[in-house]
């Protein structure tokens, strides 16, 4: 990609922000104690998550300064917490690209007060049809990272509801091979997945520096019913994971599904990379769930650019312009463009529609 590459710099700019943030969230990872929390829905937050998210909207912010950003954590605890705010003030100034042209296209919060208006103003942030937005998880995944397994750090950028770029930075993926929370990468800094709208997608290994040469990835290959490998997550508690199995069982696919993963964002890679699933659904429990931006953009961009259509349960298009959650989406469907409307029809029976 050259320099006058449509979204070029954006791509820079967003693949050194997250590696610098993925390095940092790999240096919390050797700590015993990670500064955990419990966030109101009842998951856990770590130090990690709002350095990232402190470290990554300092550089958008920085060289983008009109765009707005939507991020998933806010700054309350660390406002009342005198400690958690100076150990996450520690990592997030403490982390540099040990290139310096490359960390110069960076910026560093230089004040506390800097940190928490940062953090703060991701929890700010909405996508609307008219928005240039950054929409960034700074950990997806935050329960498995806790435990040492998949997680992702990740950026994207969306346009007027569209997404442009898309940026996931996953510190313990291994190169190659079947994608599984225990098959960490225990010695490197894992593998970045990249995509530009009509572009295609890349994968690049993270280092301590400048960015490592990527290689384009291989379309995910277009299949019929009896070639669909689902990805799921059975520990999540707000899908419905019998319908999920009556899908399989009307595609003839196996069950349980091969590959499970808690990361949302880590689902979309496992597909882009081909490491032993090409789809997933998602029908939820309750009528009224809706997921949230950063759990999903970004990553459908990646799977789309490599052949995969991803609509909502009902075939729809996934509308990314109405505010922080996916509003208008009810459910997921991922897969091959060859085989998704099966997808389609199979999910409406184990519906009941």
């Amino acid at each position: 990609m050259t320099s006058s590459t449509p979204y070029a710099k954006e791509l820079q700019l967003a693949s050194l922000a997250v590696q610098r943030a993925a390095i940092l969230t790999k240096e919390i990872l050797s700590a015993v104690d990670k500064g955990t929390l419990d966030k109101s829905d009842s998951s856990p937050v770590t130090i990690a998550d709002f350095a990232a998210q402190a470290s990554i909207i300092a550089a958008i912010h920085n060289v983008f300064p009109d765009d707005d950003i939507v991020g998933e954590e806010d700054a309350t605890a660390l406002r009342t917490n005198p400690d958690l705010l100076a150990r996450t003030w520690d990592l997030a100034t403490g982390i540099h690209l040990n290139d310096p042209e490359s960390e110069a296209l960076l910026h560093t919060p230089r004040t506390t007060s800097e940190l928490l208006d940062l953090i703060d103003l991701g929890a700010k942030g909405a996508c609307t049809p008219t928005s240039r937005t950054w929409t960034l998880d700074p950990v997806d995944g935050t329960a498995t990272f806790i435990r040492g397994e998949q997680y992702a750090v990740c950026l994207s950028l969306v346009e007027n509801g569209v997404q442009k770029v898309g940026v996931l930075g996953c510190p313990n993926l291994l190169e190659s091979g079947p994608v599984a929370e225990h098959r960490v990468d225990r010695d490197g800094l894992g593998q970045m997945i990249s995509a530009v709208a009509g572009q295609g997608a890349t994968i690049r290994p993270m280092g301590l520096g400048a960015l490592l040469p990527a290689r384009p990835l291989e379309n995910v290959p277009q299949v019929e019913a009896s070639g669909v490998r689902f990805i799921d997550t059975r520990a999540a508690k707000t899908q419905d994971l019998e319908a999920h199995a009556r899908v399989a069982a009307d595609l003839g696919c196996p069950w349980p599904n091969p590959v499970d993963l808690w990361s949302a964002q880590m689902r979309y890679v496992a597909i882009a990379v081909q490491g032993g699933c090409n789809a997933f659904v998602k029908v939820p429990l309750s009528p009224d769930y809706r997921s949230k931006i950063w759990d999903h953009a970004g990553g459908m961009l990646i799977v789309q650019e490599l052949g995969c259509l991803v609509t909502d349960l009902e075939g729809k298009p996934v509308d990314c312009s109405l505010g922080r959650t996916l509003a208008g989406c009810h459910g997921m469907v991922v897969g091959p463009a060859s085989v998704h409307g099966r997808i389609l029809e199979a999910v409406r029976e184990a519906r009941g529609l």
